[in-house]
């Protein structure tokens, strides 16, 4: 039985999870930037009342909320441009997955911050997606093995490692576990959500889909002209070759 390889390499289906990823990056700066207006005229009692704060076991569900909040209007303009940026590479192959890559990095980076913050601390703030994101991008060409997420991950990773510094012990004014721990959950998305890689697709059955080439020449074609029926004389090489010509229209 023939078996088909049966890609996901749509043009169209790219461009329209690109779009998609686009208005959802909008939609979700956008509710950040409404947030942060509640919050300044609330004069930031959302950052105290949804900020985490570490080992305190009735504040662990803030970790899915601390990502949108944020301090000062300097700070969500800071965030801004490279949630954007990041959110949208890491989202156009696909908003489902995207969506579990963002709930796994906030875990993560909220994780850290949670079990390795001081009591004082109340954190806040989208640099943990962000970096969440910035890994999940530089890491997942490389996984899947796709050129163009690869030359994707090596602009930005060239472009923008000079964030790294931030993610390390001792650097005074950012939640630094908070960017380690999204980072690492970036990383582990890459791999956790990587492409599962083309699939096969058995001629005869019942759903070989659209992309399988059934085509005169194809694998599946030529099985199906060697199933003759029982008790037909085999053709000779030089009638199989004609009607093989006859069928590519020659």
């Amino acid at each position: 039985m023939a078996t088909v390889q049966r890609t996901e390499s749509d043009p169209a289906r790219t461009v329209a999870e690109a779009r998609r990823a686009f208005f959802v990056m909008f939609a979700f700066l956008c509710t950040v930037w409404a947030l942060q207006l509640a919050n300044w005229l609330g004069d930031y009692a959302l950052t105290l009342d949804f900020g985490i704060r570490s080992h305190r076991p009735e504040r662990l569900p803030d970790v899915l909320a601390a990502p949108l909040l944020h301090v000062n209007w300097q700070h969500v303009e800071s965030n801004s441009g490279p949630l954007f940026v990041f959110g949208f590479l890491a989202a156009y192959r696909g908003v489902k997955k995207f969506l579990g890559l963002t709930l796994l990095v906030a875990l993560t980076s909220g994780a850290a911050v949670w079990l390795f913050e001081s009591e004082q601390m109340v954190t806040v703030g989208a640099s943990g997606l962000i970096y969440g994101y910035f890994g999940y991008v530089v890491l997942r060409g490389v996984i899947d093995r796709n050129l163009i997420d690869s030359l994707v991950g090596l602009v930005m990773a060239a472009s923008f490692a000079y964030i790294l510094t931030t993610a390390v012990p001792g650097t005074p004014g950012v939640s630094w576990l908070g960017h380690l721990g999204g980072l690492v959950g970036g990383l582990l998305g890459a791999w956790l959500l990587r492409d599962r890689g083309a699939r096969t697709v058995r001629a005869g059955a019942t759903d070989a889909g659209p992309a399988a080439d059934t085509g005169p020449g194809s694998a599946a074609a030529v099985a199906a002209r060697g199933a003759a029926a029982p008790g037909t004389p085999p053709e000779s090489p030089r009638a199989a070759l004609l009607k093989e010509l006859d069928d590519l229209g020659l």
